[in-house]
């Protein structure tokens, strides 16, 4: 139906007679001449209408309207200067040239549209009603083409890696994997469910006992879980497992494929290799696991400063083994009150009893809690946190987790603020390794896998295992890869013997019985020499 598509014609072209269809993108009157931008998948390219080469279809151009489907043929000719002044458009790649139109067939009409393409919308239930006229939009057009750039790109190289692509199966035996399972009901087996998968985990892991060494799958997972900006009931990922591979290996293997899919997806090159923190830096420095790197407002400890303070919420945190922490808005002592109130409920809702501050204010410190502090403590303060005029302090005191976690959410929104990241083009990666092993369920006083119940302990901390005090400082053999504050990946070594799984399974609160019933099919299969085995997973949605 067309000799190229809309995105193809160049000054090469100038003379030819082309035939181009798609979508009535934009449609401009100037002075009886028509002109129609014409738009399919791959670009846009300029349609003219005059009288004098074809009558009837410059007639039939004035009727047009947006997202109508037209098929044109004309001439190529170079876009002509007008009173001196040049008509190529710069924005497209066919904009040194147009399509000067001597025959127009209309091969469907649109009704109005609903919403503009040519703007972002808001209304998230309008966009998703009509959610094939949103994806006819120049950004969702784009976003589907690097999608399908990332997973081709992450089949080449890891093919090229001996990686074998395996499918798993979708309807499986409900197990804990740490969310909710959509489950699917049984018609042959009234009563009973199917679960669908949350990770084609326990699958992978049988299939290294099963000697494929090298595993991937672009698999769909499925989590009946409450919506966040970052988790979806169903979404994508890149799952890999590996058997006889060190944690170097991983790493540079998974370093490799994210260059490999940056550079034929985008076009980006990325510095290799990433740097590393730990779990610990990075709660201590940044009070996230996934911290953005791309700018400072890093934790500082104070319980220096302040472990004899006469403020009693700073020396009473530190008396009883807690932490004060603070970070140094830079520029922010200008914060509104709506603002001040929004940080001190982000902090509430996490943890913290309020939000103590001090803004730096022509040469004076503006703060209910100053009163309480010593010329010392104020001066070992200034130095610590560098403060400058027009700077804002922001304190967090107790334990150092709920500290940690609470600044490091402050710290995000004071970076919203303050538009630190908005036109930061650059792409931070870190490994972020040594995550803990277990935690404590505050509610029911469990312990519960931070990654999942298959993740192996550091040789040094397995010891650990067999004293439940001991249990929240057992580091785990687990890692996330983070870009600009976003997990984009995580992984482990996995645990491949039987008498480690189950003492794992015993510290989780789960007994022989249940472990046999729920878990039966993996402990039966690690009896049967399981080698040991290394899986990584990306997310993309």
């Amino acid at each position: 139906m067309r000799t190229h598509n809309c995105n193809e014609l160049r000054k090469d072209h100038i003379g030819q007679t082309a035939t181009i269809i798609g979508w009535v993108n934009t449609k401009r009157d100037h002075h009886g001449v028509i002109f129609i931008d014409i738009r399919d998948r791959e670009g846009i390219t300029q349609s003219v209408f005059r009288s004098e080469e074809n009558a009837e279809a410059a007639k039939i151009s004035h009727g047009l309207r947006q997202e109508d489907i037209v098929r044109v043929t004309g001439i190529v000719s170079e876009r002509p200067e007008i009173e001196g002044q040049s008509t190529v458009n710069p924005n497209i790649e066919t904009g040194e040239i147009e399509l000067v139109a001597n025959a127009l067939e209309v091969i469907n009409r649109s009704e109005v549209l609903p919403f503009q393409l040519d703007k972002e919308l808001s209304n998230e239930d309008l966009r998703l009603k009509h959610r094939y006229l949103d994806l006819r939009r120049e950004r969702m057009s784009r976003n589907l083409k690097i999608r399908h750039r990332v997973a081709k790109s992450c089949r080449d190289f890891l093919d090229e890696a001996d990686f074998l692509e395996i499918e798993t199966p979708i309807l499986s035996k409900s197990t804990p994997e740490g969310a909710r399972d959509f489950l699917v009901p049984s018609r042959l087996n009234p009563g009973k469910f199917y679960a669908l998968p949350q990770a084609p985990q326990q699958y992978k892991q049988l299939l290294q006992v099963a000697g494929v060494e090298k595993y991937f799958q672009i698999a769909r997972c499925f989590r009946d879980e409450d919506l966040r900006a970052d988790r979806q009931p169903e979404f994508t990922q890149v799952d890999i497992e590996a058997s006889f591979i060190t944690t170097e290996d991983i790493i540079g293997l998974i370093e490799g494929l994210l260059s490999r899919c940056f550079t034929e997806s985008i076009n980006t090159s990325i510095n290799l290799p990433f740097p590393r923190m730990t779990y610990k830096e990075a709660l201590e420095r940044f009070g996230s696991d996934k911290p953005d790197t791309r700018f400072g407002m890093e934790l500082i400890g104070l319980n220096e400063v302040f472990s004899k303070s006469e403020f009693k919420v700073f020396s009473g945190a530190i008396k009883d083994g807690g932490e004060v922490k603070a970070i140094n808005a830079k520029n922010f002592a200008c914060v509104t009150t709506g603002q001040m109130n929004h940080l001190t409920e982000t902090a509430q809702l996490h943890g913290a009893k309020g939000l103590a501050f001090i803004k730096v204010e022509d040469g004076e410190w503006k703060s209910p809690i100053v009163k309480f502090f010593s010329e010392e403590e104020k001066a070992s303060l200034t130095e610590a946190m560098s403060i400058e005029e027009g700077d804002l302090i922001l304190f967090g005191a107790g334990d150092w987790q709920t500290v940690c976690e609470v600044l490091g959410r402050i710290r995000l929104e004071c970076s919203q603020y303050l538009e630190l990241t908005k036109d930061n083009d650059s792409l931070n990666f870190l490994w972020v390794t040594e995550f803990p092993l277990l935690a404590i369920d505050n509610e029911t006083g469990k312990w519960n896998a931070v990654h999942h119940p298959f993740t192996r302990p550091k040789a040094e901390d397995q010891h650990l295992l067999d004293d439940e005090s001991n249990f929240g400082d057992i580091r785990a053999e687990a890692y996330d890869v983070v870009l600009n504050g976003n997990e984009i990946g995580g992984g482990s070594i996995r645990i491949h013997e039987s008498s480690l799984q189950s003492k794992m399974f015993s510290a989780l609160g789960i007994n022989e019985d249940q472990a046999k019933q729920e878990f039966g099919h993996l402990l039966d299969a690690f009896s049967f020499g399981a080698p040991p085995s290394w899986w990584c997973s990306s997310r993309f949605r």
